[in-house]
């Protein structure tokens, strides 16, 4: 499904990934851990087409085709989904309407606005998010948890084949990390993949990881199985010769 080849990218003149080489196959849980700084939201935005960062060498392929020829608008439409870090605000549209348009666009098809509302309150009351929130502002006067299932439930609504999750769990209290678990592994099937940047093994619970990959100054260093993310929740980089920033 994604294929990165030797990919050379940074931001403001600064290389960030130095010949980063991944590749996931349809179906597969592959998760990115690493110390802060090493590269992990880069190569997620870089994926995604973050007009901020730059490529300078290297190449994605997504189910055959070059990413790098593509907008930002246009790796959405082929089926990539990038959950943030830290979600925006956004004023002026509603969650809603968000996701309705969203489904549109993506499919080409009209979106019938009972059977999309009645599979919205659904998904977000498996959330447990609270039906008026469809029709407030995305994300305006959301608490960090709620952001973060929000995201989740976007990822739910939009199905895409490709899930960037960076750090959806970060700043949540336990049962929000075990709701967003639930989540991600809800939307996960046969069909589409994802990739998960995560400094907590709790939103892995209820998925099974195929690959699990250190990410060390622009580079991956090691790869392996759920073993690997077991090693690293358990000793740290520390046993592994790599130093946290």
């Amino acid at each position: 499904m994604l294929e990165i080849k030797n990919l050379c990218a940074g931001v403001e003149g600064k290389e960030i990934l130095h010949g980063l080489n991944l590749r996931v196959n349809k179906g597969e849980v592959h998760v990115v851990l690493g110390p802060n700084g090493s590269g992990k939201s880069t190569l997620m935005n870089v994926i995604m087409g973050h007009p901020k960062y730059e490529v300078t060498g290297g190449e994605i392929n997504f189910e055959g085709e070059d990413l790098l020829q593509l907008k930002t608008f246009e790796r959405a439409r082929r089926g990539i989904f990038l959950s943030f870090q830290t979600p925006e605000e956004i004023p002026g549209i509603t969650v809603e309407n968000m996701l309705r348009t969203a489904k549109h666009s993506i499919t080409g098809k009209v979106v019938k606005i009972l059977q999309f509302r009645k599979k919205l309150h659904e998904t977000m009351e498996q959330l447990q998010i609270g039906k008026e929130y469809s029709s407030r502002y995305l994300n305006v006067g959301f608490s960090g948890g709620e952001k973060k299932r929000n995201e989740i439930l976007q990822l739910l609504m939009l199905e895409p084949k490709l899930a960037l999750l960076d750090e959806t769990d970060s700043g949540l209290d336990v049962d929000a990390v075990q709701i967003v678990s639930q989540g991600v592994a809800k939307f996960h099937n046969a069909e589409n993949s994802c990739i998960i940047i995560t400094h907590n093994a709790q939103i892995l619970k209820n998925l099974s990881v195929d690959k699990a990959h250190i990410l060390f100054n622009g580079q991956i260093v090691r790869s392996g199985g759920a073993e690997l993310v077991a090693e690293v929740s358990a000793n740290g980089y520390a046993n592994l010769g790599i130093k946290s920033s």
